[in-house]
């Protein structure tokens, strides 16, 4: 199944999107799984077809084994969360022995056409996601990971301005021109790729094109061992660094994982580790196996800390225990490989947290100075720069982060609408957590202090009573004592506004 870039689905009163992973009745949050959300998508995408119980499975568990008693379970518990339509019958309708169809009416909502960015005064590279020829749905994660890689790889050379992940895989599967790719990303360059492995080989096509005449700057083909799989990585980024920048630019070595198991560990547990708590606590399973099989590895240490961190691996939020873990696990990432920024910046955000704020800046700026490129660093810097009161320089910073990521993840539009909050400009802060694309269950509260700002008091508080529904337990001290500000007007600007929102005190 192929989804149109942007593409939300609307049916009744629900609006599906699921590039955004959200389910809206009445524009408010419905709390299903993963899976639903999949096989949701799967069905709504084709109206009034019959999707067979392999394809729906393959859609909502790709690449594993279940059975189909699990697919049963899904709808099921679908079909409770949506209800009747209006008109009675039912949303998804059962195909016996063959699968189910959604016989609902669709009207599909493709967001507006982006208008082209300009181009940085650099070179500039955007790494599609390399497709997996390997005919095995297993293999998907390795040319993922493959493409990820020489995203990082290429993030570090100074000379190059390249493209977040996040914002290059939006456009995985989909069939759309090189100039329109382009315009969106508002780069001048794409490397697109293949990758096929089997039987302990790996055969790589890459080509790197000039999206502004269409020309093939240059392309290759690599058959090797898999066990020289990273030696691959560093000369395909070789070659184009050489094609854009004229001579070879080579930044500090990486720490290389030994055991290609741990490697693939990895690359399958950070695309867990954004999806839910379930998914998490697997990501914990595999990144814990992942620093078994090669404990000299320091990226399944880095993802550990984030997980930690955030509270993902026991549900509910981080524990003091967590929070010890996770500045362990971050400053053993970075003792393995201090050249890596990703490490570096994840060390920085959590010691920023446990008012180191002095080995905190050391740490962001060298992460800057490593991979200048890294969209995460600027965002996690803008919120830290911003709870320090130095406004200005935190929407700077969060600026620079959506230009190096035009399609974030949704904590990107919480950090600027907290920037724009914070900077008293509350009808844009307004504007950026409205959007479909923010996380509303925790930006509801910055929400609601900038429509209390503004007098607007009856929208306050129908966001706090949203809010609160997810967060139960806040209270405006609790957040004012654990948030590291370093700023007391600033703090006390964020007070004023949740106590005239109605926030608990």
């Amino acid at each position: 199944m192929r989804l149109m870039q942007g593409s939300r689905f609307a049916f009744g009163p629900f609006v599906l999107d699921p590039g955004a992973g959200t389910l809206l009745r009445n524009d408010d949050p419905v709390a299903v799984g993963y899976r639903g959300l999949k096989l949701l998508a799967a069905l709504a995408a084709r109206p009034g077809e019959i999707l067979g119980k392999a394809e729906l499975m393959d859609a909502a568990w790709p690449g594993t084994a279940v059975e189909e008693g699990n697919l049963t379970v899904q709808i099921a518990q679908l079909r409770k969360l949506l209800g009747p339509p209006a008109d009675g019958g039912e949303w998804i309708s059962t195909v016996p022995r063959v699968g189910y169809r959604f016989t609902g009416t669709i009207q599909q909502l493709d967001g507006a056409k982006r208008k082209p960015l300009p181009l940085p005064d650099k070179p500039s590279i955007a790494v599609l996601p390399f497709v997996n020829l390997s005919g095995n749905p297993e293999q998907e994660a390795f040319a993922d990971g493959l493409t990820e890689d020489l995203i990082t790889d290429l993030s570090r050379i100074s000379g190059l301005f390249v493209i977040a992940r996040n914002s290059t895989f939006a456009y995985k599967g989909k069939a759309i021109d090189v100039r329109t790719i382009a315009g969106e990303l508002g780069v001048r360059y794409l490397l697109e790729g293949s990758a096929r492995r089997a039987a302990g080989r790996v055969r790589i096509n890459a080509q790197l094109v000039d999206a502004t005449s269409g020309e093939h700057l240059w392309a290759e083909r690599f058959d090797r061992s898999l066990d020289d799989i990273f030696a691959v990585q560093d000369e395909v980024t070789a070659k184009i660094v050489e094609a854009l920048l004229g001579r070879l630019r080579a930044p500090p070595p990486r720490n290389r994982p030994k055991s290609i198991e741990a490697y693939d560990l990895c690359v399958r547990a950070r695309k867990l580790i954004d999806d839910s708590p379930q998914m998490a606590q697997e990501a914990h399973l595999m990144l814990t196996r992942a620093v078994a099989l090669d404990p000299d590895y320091a990226e399944p240490y880095r993802w550990l800390a984030m997980n930690h961190w955030m509270g993902r691996v026991h549900w509910g939020g981080p524990t003091e225990a967590d929070r010890s873990v996770a500045l362990e696990m971050a400053r053993k990432a970075v003792s393995i490989d201090p050249n890596d920024a990703g490490c570096r910046w994840i060390l920085a955000y959590l010691l920023t947290y446990e008012r180191g704020f002095t080995e905190a800046e050391a740490e962001f700026a060298k992460a800057i100075e490593l991979d200048p490129n890294e969209a995460d660093t600027w965002a996690s810097l803008s919120d830290i720069t911003v709870l320090a009161g130095r406004i200005e320089e935190g929407l700077e910073h969060i600026r620079k982060a959506f230009r190096l990521n035009p399609f974030p993840a949704s904590w990107y539009y919480l950090t600027l609408g907290q920037a724009q909050y914070a900077a008293r400009d509350y009808e844009a802060a307004i504007e950026t957590l409205h959007r479909d694309e923010t996380y509303r269950t925790t930006s509801r509260r910055f929400l609601a202090a900038s429509l209390a700002q503004l007098g607007r008091l009856d929208e306050a508080r129908a966001e706090v009573e949203l809010f609160l529904v997810g967060s139960p337990h806040f209270t405006i001290h609790h957040w004012a004592t654990t948030e590291p500000f370093r700023d007391a007007a600033t703090l006390e600007h964020f007070v004023d506004g949740f106590r005239k929102a109605g926030l608990p005190e």
